[in-house]
C-alpha cells in the first residue's frame, strides 16, 4: 500500500454503506509528483505498512485485493477492496498509527488528495469472491 501517515481524509470519514459485501477505497495521489515521493511511499508500502497490515488477523481474513496505478508523471491511485467497511476502520487506524521506519521521511508522504469509499456492485477474477449485485 502506499505510504502515507498525514493525509486529513480518511476512509472513516467518508460517506459510505455499511450495509453487508466488499468495499473497495480509493485514494488518489495527484502528479506530477518527484521521484523522491515516489520513492518514499514505495519504501513506505513495502517494508512498512504492507507487512503491517497483512500480518494483521482480521486484516489478513478480510482483504480482498490491492491495486497501484501510476502514471509516468507520478500521477497514483491505489485500490484497497475488503469485504465489509468496518474493515476499513481498522486499515485506516493501522495506517495512521504505523511508526516511521529509520530513515522515513514524513514530508515525503503527504497522504492522498483524496479518498473515495465504494460498494462493490460487481467483481469477478481467479482467487476473489464473486460479487454482483
Amino acid at each position: 500500500m502506499n505510504g502515507s501517515t498525514t493525509g486529513e481524509q480518511t476512509a472513516g470519514q467518508h460517506d459510505r454503506d455499511d450495509s453487508n459485501g466488499p468495499v473497495t477505497l480509493v485514494l488518489t495521489f495527484q502528479g506530477p509528483r518527484s521521484a523522491e515521493l515516489i520513492a518514499a511511499a514505495d519504501r513506505a508500502g513495502r517494508e512498512r505498512l504492507g507487512p503491517t497490515l497483512l500480518h494483521h488477523p482480521r486484516l489478513r481474513d478480510e482483504f480482498i485485493g490491492l491495486q497501484v496505478l501510476r502514471r509516468p508523471d507520478g500521477h497514483e491511485i491505489v485500490v484497497v477492496t475488503v469485504r465489509d467497511a468496518a474493515t476499513l476502520d481498522v486499515l485506516q487506524e493501522l495506517v495512521s498509527s504505523s511508526e516511521l521506519l529509520p530513515g522515513e521521511d514524513v514530508s515525503l508522504l503527504p497522504g492522498p488528495d483524496t479518498a473515495e469509499v465504494f460498494q462493490v456492485v460487481e467483481m469477478r477474477g481467479f482467487g476473489v469472491p464473486e460479487v454482483s449485485r
